[in-house]
């Protein structure tokens, strides 16, 4: 028997998950500026990776790409937060109640949230939740619906990072997963979208009260 090899990240995809990593540890801040030559030097790579990897960032929302600022992390606030998860409510919960009504296995949301529960650093925790989500709207049997929700993602999890530094609430979370999932494997398709919707409103509202700021927009 012959095995395949195992594949080695390219630099820049190597250069890519360190960033983002960083940024959902906030060891590099919401604003904080990204420069391709310090970048290149800490990851001991040429500036070409470096900058194809912040281009993807960029896409996925994790960093702002500016002519007159140059590469920073996104910052975070109440407006970016809501817009954030304005979607996932529109979206969410309907793609879940679709999941769970064509039957779906849901085993993958299951190990993420042991994953979750296991996670050693905030990074992994905020990584376990999104495979948790995706879990559930994965299987909706809408591709595009399930891209339109992969496409905040990051999003979503890099304002999770900034809301737990000032609210480290993933507990309540992680007993709000367990119950989501829990209605969810029962089959209680209304109950589980209302579960999940309830859980997504009650985050952000909490964490990003009308009228406040975040250190993420310079509070």
């Amino acid at each position: 028997m012959t095995f395949a090899p195992t594949p080695i990240p390219s630099r820049t995809q190597y250069v890519l998950e360190a960033i983002k990593h960083a940024i959902l540890t906030a060891q590099l801040r919401p604003g904080q500026a990204l420069v391709e030559t310090e970048l290149a030097a800490q990851f001991g790579v040429s500036k070409t990776p470096v900058r194809e990897a912040l281009k993807t960032l960029a896409g996925t929302g994790l960093v702002v790409m500016s002519q007159y600022k140059g590469v920073t992390v996104r910052l975070v606030d109440a407006e970016m937060a809501r817009e954030v998860y304005d979607v996932r409510l529109l979206l969410e919960p309907e793609a879940l109640r679709r999941s769970i009504t064509r039957r779906a296995s849901l085993d993958a949301a299951q190990e993420a949230l042991e994953r979750a529960d296991s996670a050693g650093d905030k990074a992994d925790r905020s990584l376990a939740n999104r495979d948790f989500h995706r879990a559930l709207y994965l299987p909706c049997g809408n591709p595009l619906l399930a891209r339109m929700l992969d496409e905040v993602r990051d999003q979503a999890a890099l304002v999770s990072t900034v809301a737990w530094a000032t609210i480290p609430s993933w507990e309540r979370e992680a007993a709000e997963h367990r119950e989501i999932l829990r209605l969810a494997l029962a089959d209680d398709a209304d109950a589980a979208a209302g579960a999940l919707r309830d859980h997504i409103a009650s985050f952000v509202s909490r964490a990003f009260p009308a009228g406040a700021q975040t250190e993420g927009d310079g509070a």
